[in-house]
């Protein structure tokens, strides 16, 4: 008699069904995240609220975020991940859809306060899991696949929040979005598989990299983590208020604003990712340091670019943040590789947390607030133009930190 066929769930390859799973769940989150800025001035005009008030949605967000790490990076270095990842993703799917019915500025701001709680689960360990899948030459090419969701997903919120917040209302956005994410969660409990810790890796477990302790006596791992902390700050601080900036000192409306900061960032974001991947990827092949020198060159570049945009004519605007962005994406893979490989299986949810901690709380938990402090006290160029000179400290750290990158023929 013939055999039946295997069940869908038996055929689909584990590493890869869980990667497409984890990245639509990446997509919907950032969605999510940057519906806000898309909307915000639509928001700002109905609630009456300042530059700085609107900065601090962001700023609620994250510090709930950083509270939740710590003790989400030690439960995933305890128990199974999988569980931990679905409940976070409908804890925020949970939060977006209430956004429906808010209707005062605190309670908009209590709901971005929960949605930090549940992206701090997700952000946490879907990278642990994927490294656990993947060896640590692959990881590179496969953290920057992971990562396209990024720029996918905020042009699609930028897009989400400008257009259709314009047609039918701020809210519709954030309801719209909530629905996939709990169907994604339901997807992923059913098909994603969880890894054995540690099975992937061939690096040698030293007590710098498999203790948390070690962690703080980690060079290759702090050199990452201070280098993309000021590099977020700068990028939060952007993403946040470019579409305000376009429509206030480029003369575009709130619709197409946010129109041409998510088709820019879509753009570039997909190229920026993937031409960062494959170029760490091949000079990897001659240098283990690939991944620290081509994310320096990418803050780098993105500098001129960056000066151009806020303090050039407006007719260059959109053309200098179609450069910067490209070249900022370029780091995407590379750097978020370069901390997964410097920490060994035992510490790496919680490294993973410490590092999201640090680029959150150095980085764009406050950046958005402070530029909008400095806005309403000079203009919004001047606030924007303060994040250059953390992408200066973020090319001098992560220059310094290439000499520390981990050997990747060393095995266990």
């Amino acid at each position: 008699m013939p055999t039946s066929p295997l069940p869908f769930r038996a055929r689909l390859n584990p590493a890869t069904g869980t990667l497409v799973l984890l990245i639509c769940l990446n997509l919907l989150n950032y969605i999510d995240r940057y519906i806000l800025p898309g909307a915000q001035p639509l928001i700002q005009r109905e609630f009456h609220s300042t530059d700085q008030q609107m900065g601090a949605l962001t700023t609620a967000l994250f510090v709930f975020y950083m509270i939740a790490a710590p003790l989400t990076g030690w439960l995933g270095d305890r128990f199974r991940r999988k569980p931990l990842i679905i409940a976070g993703a409908v804890l925020w799917s949970l939060a977006t859809l209430g956004t429906a019915w808010v209707h005062g500025y605190w309670t908009l701001y209590a709901r971005h306060a929960l949605v930090g709680v549940g992206e701090a689960t997700f952000g946490i360990f879907a990278p642990a899991v994927l490294a656990d899948f993947y060896p640590e030459r692959d990881r590179n090419r496969i953290l920057s696949i992971f990562y396209l969701a990024i720029p996918v997903g905020a042009a699609l919120g930028y897009l989400a929040g400008g257009e259709l917040g314009t047609l039918w209302g701020w809210r519709t956005p954030f309801f719209l979005c909530a629905i996939p994410g709990l169907i994604v969660a339901a997807l992923y409990g059913w098909l994603g598989r969880e890894p054995e810790r540690g099975s992937s890796d061939h690096i040698r477990p030293t007590a710098k990299r498999a203790t948390v302790l070690g962690l703080f006596r980690n060079p290759a791992f702090l050199a990452g983590t201070l280098g993309l902390a000021m590099l977020t700050f700068a990028m939060g601080g952007i993403s946040a208020w470019v579409p305000t900036f376009l429509h206030r000192s480029a003369g575009l409306s709130v619709g197409n604003s946010s129109l041409v900061v998510g088709a820019i960032t879509v753009i570039d974001g997909i190229a920026g990712t993937l031409a960062g991947g494959w170029l760490a990827q091949r000079w990897l092949r001659t240098d283990h340091r690939a991944l620290y020198l081509l994310s320096f060159w990418s803050v780098a570049l993105t500098l001129p670019c960056g000066v151009l945009l806020f303090f050039g004519p407006a007719a260059w605007a959109i053309p200098a943040l179609f450069a910067a962005e490209f070249f900022l994406f370029l780091n995407t893979g590379p750097l978020n590789a370069a901390i997964v490989n410097s920490v060994s299986a035992p510490v790496r949810a919680t490294a993973i947390s410490f590092n999201l901690f640090c680029i959150h709380f150095f980085g764009d938990t406050f950046s958005p607030q402070i530029i909008g402090a400095i806005s309403d006290r000079t203009n919004l160029r001047i606030g924007l133009g303060a994040t250059l000179i953390f992408l200066v400290v973020s090319c001098v750290i992560l220059w310094t930190g290439a000499r520390f990158a981990p050997p990747l023929e060393e095995t266990a």
